[in-house]
């Protein structure tokens, strides 16, 4: 059973990958294209708590990450935000920096706060239709070696 933050982020509509510590969900509010969630799959609510396996298994999925973004849109930056004010499970918004705006299926996805921090206040709400066509695409584009 997913917790809270993974429902709250669409699961299991938005599931891109799953790990045995780790799911990686779109993000349902675009603050840029290609915008993910990385979600800790254990029963904890700050960084410290998560499994061993957890931490190990935190390479190869941030490698995962990293790739299927680069091969989906080559971002410039990425950044790894853990916030947790609101959804206290442990997980990282990933979002891919770009300074000039992205088109995806007819749509754009600016960076208004390029070069600045990202602004998670800003996003594109993807109807249904065009957050299935960003979780094909960035499943399509996920290395082969995920689980």
């Amino acid at each position: 059973m997913p917790n809270a933050t993974a429902r709250k982020f669409g699961h299991p509509a938005t599931l891109i990958a799953e790990y045995a510590h780790w799911l990686v969900q779109i993000r349902p509010a675009q603050a840029t294209l290609g915008a993910l969630v990385l979600i800790c799959k254990d029963e904890a609510d700050s960084f410290s708590r998560i499994s061993q396996g957890a931490f190990a298994e935190l390479g190869p999925v941030t490698a995962d990450i990293e790739t299927a973004l680069a091969r989906f849109s080559p971002y410039e930056r990425l950044n790894w935000l853990m916030l947790m004010m609101v959804d206290r499970d442990v997980h990282f918004h990933v979002i891919p920096r770009y300074s000039v705006t992205q088109r995806f299926a007819d749509t754009q996805f600016p960076d208004p706060a390029w070069p600045g921090p990202p602004d998670l206040g800003h996003a594109v709400k993807p109807d249904p239709e065009l957050l299935q066509k960003l979780v094909t695409a960035m499943k399509a584009n996920w290395p082969q070696s995920a689980h």
